[in-house]
């Protein structure tokens, strides 16, 4: 063997072992992110309902998304955009104000009826679109629930969020009009986040519910409107609870929508709270979320086949 000939093996070894050592450093490397990779575990359906709480943190990012797409899609080419969320419930309380107000003359004293029937239109209005957009959601996106993997629950939950943004862009006149008829800011304020939440518990609880049966059971969709129709005239709305017999008082008190419109529009105009229709809303808003999670978890595994 020549020295050039033993330079050039001793060259070829050193190079063969250091692509040894570089691979057994990746596979080192690739081990250990593995080790640190989420893991999917599979269950049979003999354990019970996997509420997979975790995903929903995991996948938080695309309730942004999806409740942003919901906003675009609902003002695009439109010829009043985003202003129809002020538009409606104004026309709409302007037909009751000339029903209730100067025809039946209906009494919201010590609050003006404007404000009276708008307070509440304003909170009904963004419950109602979060249910009735809720209902159709997973019909609407059969084409990406059957594709990939993600919280199903988003989708309903979607809708929701982005009622939330419509309720914001409604307040603006409402606030207006408490500013025109002098309303005084009390401490009752502060609650206001609080029915705000309630209303998208009940939002969401009831969306959950609704949208995971409409996807076996379509002819819901046909009920529902009618359904919130008669739930709202069965809420005070656009009339006071005073004016109702006292022997069917007792269906307003367990309706958890009255404790809702009740304290949100006695936290704008600074009245006085129905602690009773209060607690009874928060407890339907808990137990409903509660109900409606695991009613939609127990039938998401089914979304793909029969939607």
């Amino acid at each position: 063997m020549t020295l050039k000939t033993g330079e050039t093996t001793e060259g070829q070894l050193a190079a063969t072992s250091a692509h040894a050592e570089a691979r057994d450093e990746e596979a080192t490397r690739g081990d250990a992110r593995a080790s640190h990779a989420a893991h999917i575990r599979i269950r049979s359906e003999e354990s019970g309902v996997q509420l997979n709480l975790g995903d929903l943190w995991a996948y938080r990012e695309l309730l942004h998304f999806l409740a942003w797409r919901d906003v675009k899609v609902r003002y695009k080419q439109t010829l009043l955009g985003v202003a129809w969320v002020i538009v409606q419930p104004l026309l709409t309380m302007l037909v009751f104000m000339l029903v209730f107000n100067k025809f039946a003359r209906l009494d919201t004293s010590p609050v003006p009826y404007p404000l009276f029937a708008y307070s509440g239109l304003l909170v009904w209005a963004f419950f109602s679109t979060a249910i009735a957009s809720g209902t159709n959601s997973l019909i609407s996106d059969a084409s990406l629930i059957t594709k990939v993997y993600f919280p199903r629950v988003f989708v309903p939950a979607a809708a929701v969020v982005a009622g939330i943004v419509d309720m914001l862009v409604g307040s603006l006149l409402l606030v207006a009009l408490a500013v025109y008829y002098g309303v005084h800011v009390t401490w009752g304020l502060a609650l206001l986040p609080f029915f705000v939440l309630l209303a998208v518990m009940l939002a969401l609880g009831t969306g959950m519910l609704v949208s995971a049966l409409t996807v076996k059971y379509r002819d819901l969709r046909h009920v529902v409107p009618f359904v919130m129709q008669t739930w709202m005239f069965a809420s005070p709305v656009i009339y006071p609870t005073s004016v109702v017999p006292e022997s069917w008082r007792w269906v307003f008190a367990v309706n958890p929508m009255t404790g809702v419109v009740e304290g949100f529009r006695a936290a704008v105009t600074g009245q006085s709270f129905n602690w009773l229709h209060v607690s009874v809303s928060a407890i339907v808003a808990v137990a409903l979320v509660a109900f409606a999670f695991y009613v939609f978890r127990r039938l998401e595994d089914t979304f793909a086949d029969v939607i």
